[in-house]
Order: C-alpha cells, then structure tokens, then sequence
C-alpha cells in the first residue's frame, strides 16, 4: 500500500496530478483544495496518500494534510459512497468544514456541494456526526469551532464572489484572508478587500 509521496509535480489537472517520485509518474487523483495548494508543474510537492484497491484498478487519492485524509476515508466508509464522491465533498468544501457542517447536522451546507443530494447529505451526518470528535486534534478543534462564529458573513461573502464569477477554492481563499486579516468587518468592506485579494 502506498501511503506516502514525496516528489515533483509533473503534470496537473483539476482532481488529478502527476507525481514524479525518482522517475517514476504516479497520478494521483486529488480535491480542489489540493490541486489549488500544491504549486505549479515542477514544484516539490509532499501528499498523505490513501490507496483504493478494485478488481480491476489501483487507484491513488493523495491529500496535503493528515485530517483531509481521514475525512475522506470516513466518507467511504459510508454505504453509498465512493473515492469519487468523497473527493467531491473535499472539493465543495475545506476538511474543517466538512468536519464543522457534520458536527451541526447542517445538511443545507453539504447539499450547496455538487452530486451531494439531501438524502446522501443526511446520510452523512447520520453516520459520522459522533465518529468525527477524535478526529480533530484540540488545535483543530478551536479552528472548527472558531469556524462557527461568522459562518453567516462567510457565506454571504462566497455567495456574492461566486455571483461574481468567481470559483469557489478562489473565493474561499480570498475571504479566509479577509476576515482573518478584519474578523469584525462589515459585509460591504469584506466583499471589497475579498475582491482586492483576488485581484492580485
């Protein structure tokens, strides 16, 4: 089982890149959150992988961090869902989260991802709302539950840049840098400073 990589990005596309480990191309099917992380073709590039072993595929999914990881190998486990669909719940949304909207049964948020319907969305929660807590080192569970506080704003905010034009990964990047940088801002100068960030 491969469990690790550690290389050059060789290739990249949305959900997928290639992996150059000693010479070797590994394509590793990824969620947006990682693809828009990683850096471009030829930067060195470090993934926690989880191997899916079919009767007639061997496939890799490869995360940035550890808690992208777990989360994806906990919504497998569902009945119902598979590597591809997971992948798309980390696309649609950060593993914070992912974890958060679990936790507070928020199923309008898991169904604002692409593919997810209500009744899958239910399923999630059903299944992992107490399986989630030891996930979530003390650390990442301040972030989780500081995530909580503003979650209107926050929506408002992508709601408005999506409106825009803007990709979700994109948007989302720009808010987390304006309301970190301005945590008490208004609506109106965070849609503003959001935009100056993806103008850059």
């Amino acid at each position: 089982m491969i469990a690790f990589l550690r290389g050059r990005v060789l290739d990249k596309q949305p959900n997928r890149i290639i992996v150059d480990v000693g010479g070797v191309g590994y394509e590793v099917q990824v969620p947006l959150s990682t693809f828009y992380e990683i850096g471009e073709e030829g930067a060195d590039v470090t993934l926690r992988v989880y191997t899916h072993v079919r009767e007639d595929a061997l496939q890799l999914y490869g995360f940035l961090t550890d808690l992208e990881r777990q989360v994806f190998e906990r919504l497998i486990g569902i009945s119902g869902i598979g590597p591809k669909l997971a992948i798309a719940v980390l696309s649609g949304l950060d593993s914070r989260e992912v974890v958060s909207a679990i936790q507070r049964a928020d199923v309008a948020r898991l169904t604002g991802i692409p593919g997810i319907g209500k009744k899958t969305a239910e399923r999630i929660v059903l299944e992992l709302k107490d399986r989630l807590n030891q996930l979530v080192s003390p650390a990442a569970a301040a972030v989780v539950s500081g995530a909580n506080v503003g979650n209107r704003l926050r929506d408002d905010l992508l709601s408005a840049l999506q409106n825009l034009g803007y990709h979700r990964p994109q948007a989302e990047k720009a808010i987390d840098v304006t309301l970190k940088a301005n945590p008490d801002t208004t609506f109106e100068q965070a849609v503003r400073a959001s935009l100056r960030e993806l103008m850059r």
